[in-house]
């Protein structure tokens, strides 16, 4: 499946088939994180539901610390 991530056309496996799936594949699914599918913000309540299909486009946002 190829999905669009932060500007990037990235081909996934077909196995991710949720938010919650795509974030846990990026290693995301633990940081706070803000998801925006096809222009629409995602809350995290419906990571779990939200389903991913093939075209779909994301940008996802994460705090990183530093100093």
């Amino acid at each position: 499946m190829k999905l669009i991530i932060n500007g990037d056309q990235v081909e996934m496996p077909d196995s991710i088939t949720t938010v919650s799936e795509l974030l846990h594949h990026f290693e995301l699914d633990q940081k706070v994180v803000i998801v925006e599918k096809n222009k629409d913000i995602l809350t995290k309540e419906l990571h779990e539901a939200e389903r991913v299909q093939d075209g779909d486009h994301f940008e996802l946002v994460h705090f990183v610390g530093g100093g």
